[in-house]
């Protein structure tokens, strides 16, 4: 990433990103939780990109170069914690869970970043208590570095409905399936169908958010019908692809937003 800002303090607010917007490379000296109260959020960092519809929120450690993307329209809630308040104890960006309770204290504790009450400090000691009670969830896209493996990987990306086996991609890009099997593995610590799954599921949340219908995205991220794609999705994310669109808690928690 060229061109990176540097802002030392992370901003805490809301935020609202068009579909397509994006905000480009830059790294804080503090921690950040970074939450899509609608929409889908990416970041990207050299190491990967790391997404999450609105019952997932994403942790950027200090220090990390980052930018974000917006795919529909974007609620953007943005907590930046000091650099020595690390309560998830983690250094490097991990998606999380987010549970009714975390959601509406992120939202009140972006509402008026300029309140410096004591109640809104305790707001901000309840979250923290719910961040480390988060699950953590491996909603990442991780970058591959072995030129071998970037090939497939690209011919995936490209075209996520392609049921080709990695011995088929392997042959059309002049690697064999046990070199790539290991490359996966290696540098992923996966193996092929997860990471392929990953990636259909980062291209259906993109379609979903540009409203896209539940059939027609199962067909265009490879999923032999769509009744498959909802069983997988509601497995990754918790709720139906149909409820996506609609705020995600709905599903998962039984309420409407």
């Amino acid at each position: 990433m060229s061109n990176i800002r540097h802002t030392p303090t992370a901003p805490t607010r809301a935020k609202a990103l068009a579909a397509g917007e994006r905000i480009d490379a830059h790294r804080h000296d503090d921690h950040q939780i970074v939450y899509a109260g609608s929409g889908v959020l990416a970041v990207t960092t050299d190491a990967g990109t790391w997404f999450a519809p609105g019952n997932r929120a994403i942790w950027v450690p200090a220090g990390t170069v980052h930018a974000h993307r917006a795919h529909g329209h974007l609620d953007l809630h943005l907590v930046g914690l000091p650099a020595d308040d690390n309560p998830l104890g983690l250094d490097a960006p991990t998606v999380l869970a987010v549970s009714p309770l975390l959601r509406e204290l992120i939202l009140a504790y972006t509402r008026d970043p300029a309140d410096d009450s004591p109640e809104r400090h305790r707001l901000l000691a309840v979250l923290r208590d719910q961040l480390r009670a988060s699950p953590q969830q491996p909603l990442r896209l991780p970058t591959p570095t072995d030129p071998r493996l970037a090939a497939v990987c690209a011919l995936v990306h490209t075209d996520p409905a392609d049921s080709r086996s990695l011995a088929a991609l392997g042959a059309a890009t002049g690697v064999g399936e046990r070199t790539l099997s290991r490359l996966f593995r290696r540098e992923f610590g996966m193996t092929f169908p997860q990471w392929r799954t990953q990636s259909r599921l980062y291209h259906a949340l993109r379609l979903l958010a540009e409203d896209t219908p539940v059939t027609t995205v199962a067909h265009r991220c490879g999923w032999a019908s769509a009744s498959a794609f909802i069983d997988v999705f509601r497995r990754s994310f918790g709720h139906t692809p149909g409820t996506h669109g609609r705020g995600a808690q709905g599903d998962r928690w039984g309420r409407g937003g």
